[in-house]
């Protein structure tokens, strides 16, 4: 992709063409195979028109429609919001086609990093401590311990004998029914079994929905061993009572040695937020491409964010391995499409202010940027919220679009990593080491305490010597190295609240 253009038409049915920089009216453009008089400012990042299209023409970016032009548009012309719309509406019926083999592999060097065996065979890229309330009215009781013990464990912290120990509070557990409890209890009782929990204290009050007792018997049985619990209410001294708990969780946790591993022991969470006109250019394809090298080796690429897969699921559903596969996207997406019709909302109420700033102007548009994440790897699996990933190929999971809710959903369906693409910038990271991707070079430069890797330089060097150098960074914070958001503090669940609250 490198190149001296002004413009960039990404696939040959395209009929519009991305600006790789600011243009201003009047001024000539050009890329390709391709040449205009730019007939008003078009924002980098942002589309201008290949041809004449008139009223109700089917616009095509990535080689697939992103929408219907509203009014007519001529060739040279800045197109967005003004002219153009989203062409989705409700459910759809799907239908399997033949599979198809993915592109043939060609044989690659085996990439090794540093994590921790666990005894269940999952490897972790952290080993910590982590202390999950059961409710949010222990949320600040849980800071307080962590504070304390991490403190009282200094220097097993500054040896490296433990990454770290962290509280990580909510909300919710509380005033909740029916399927609405479920997904809470699943989604910790998920964390609570996530590799990078070398041991986990389970924080609860005493007379919450979400009881403890309910919440122990969610866990995977075989994460049970390394998990302690304390009723807040039922403690003389609640702190003194984590306290000895978590000195216990510790004294296991230290033993553990980082030893090398191949690529494929990695399970890793693809997410974009902030996304912008780039990011389906740069950012999202570099993921895509890390995605397939870690499905072949073996590992888990994990992609979620279902509703900004609308308008591009009929390509990833077609690379099911299975028609069982096939039925379960087709089913979540549809399920997806239910919850918002069922709150009386379009489906399409997508892309966010700051992804039409970006560039980005409809959901058909942003999610064919977005699945670019999980390259052409096979779909092997489809899971629902709170469930465990199955390891070894291409997984989706279900989950909403926002930032913090599907970044913890992704660490508690077990990725130990989560690649976090982003146009417009965020600091804000998550339970697991989240990899901050900047699709521009103007971001990386501006935010370096939030970004790890700047993908704009794709448009400069080509995607091989990024892909090589976007490897090493991953394999190093794999490997121990912490990444922006852990430097800066800054790790936070959220969970996906569907019910009423009483």
């Amino acid at each position: 992709m490198a190149n001296n253009s002004d413009l960039l038409r990404i696939h040959p049915a395209d009929n519009v063409a991305v600006a790789l920089r600011d243009l201003a009216p009047g001024s000539r453009a050009g890329g390709p195979d391709i040449a205009f008089v730019v007939s008003g400012a078009v924002p980098a990042g942002h589309k201008l028109a290949l041809v004449d299209l008139q009223p109700g023409a089917v616009v095509v970016k990535y080689g697939q429609p992103i929408g219907r032009a509203t009014r007519a548009i001529r060739a040279g012309e800045h197109v967005h919001s003004h002219n153009l719309a989203t062409a989705l509406a409700g459910e759809l019926s799907y239908t399997p086609a033949a599979a198809k083999p993915g592109p043939a592999g060609v044989p690659e060097p085996t990439p090794v990093w540093h994590g921790y065996r666990r005894d269940d065979g999952r490897a972790a890229t952290r080993n910590e401590i982590w202390i999950l309330p059961t409710v949010g009215c222990v949320g600040l009781t849980a800071e307080q311990v962590a504070a304390a013990a991490r403190h009282r464990h200094a220097a097993a912290i500054d040896t490296g004998r433990l990454d770290g120990i962290h509280a990580f509070t909510h909300p919710h557990g509380c005033s909740q029914l029916g399927d609405d409890l479920a997904g809470t209890r699943a989604a910790l009782a998920g964390l609570t079994a996530n590799p990078n929990a070398a041991g986990v204290l389970l924080l609860g009050l005493g007379c919450e929905s979400n009881q403890l007792e309910a919440l122990l018997a969610a866990v995977p049985e075989a994460a049970r061993g390394k998990v302690r619990h304390l009723a807040s209410q039922a403690a003389g001294d609640e702190l003194a009572a984590a306290a000895a708990l978590i000195d216990e969780l510790v004294d296991a946790a230290a033993t553990a040695r980082r030893e090398a591993l191949p690529l494929g022991a990695l399970t890793v969470g693809l997410k974009c937020g902030g996304s912008d006109g780039f990011s389906g250019l740069t950012a999202n394809p570099l993921l895509g491409r890390f995605s397939d090298r870690l499905a072949r080796a073996g590992g888990t690429p994990v992609l979620t964010e279902i509703p900004e897969i609308f308008g591009a699921e009929a390509a990833l559903l077609a690379r099911s391995t299975s028609r069982e596969t096939f039925a379960a996207g087709a089913a979540l997406i549809n399920r997806f499409k239910r919850y918002y019709l069922d709150q009386g909302l379009p489906v399409s109420e997508n892309p966010s202010p700051g992804n039409l700033a970006g560039g980005i102007t409809t959901l058909e548009e942003k999610s064919l940027g977005a699945v670019q994440k999980a390259g052409t790897a096979p779909l092997v699996a489809v899971i629902d919220y709170g469930q465990q990933v199955p390891p070894g190929g291409l997984v989706l999971l279900e989950a909403p679009g926002n930032d913090a809710v599907s970044s913890s959903a992704l660490a508690a369906a077990g990725a130990t990593m989560v690649l976090f693409t982003t146009g417009r910038g965020t600091p804000l990271g998550f339970p697991v080491p989240t990899i901050k991707v900047s699709s521009n070079s103007a971001l990386a430069g501006a935010k370096p305490h939030w970004i790890d890797f700047d993908a704009g330089v794709v448009l400069d060097q080509g995607p091989s010597a990024a892909d090589q150098a976007f490897l090493e960074r991953v394999l190093a914070i794999a490997s121990g190295q912490p990444c922006a958001a852990e430097r800066a503090g800054q790790r936070a669940i959220a969970l996906w609240k569907r019910g009423v609250t009483l």
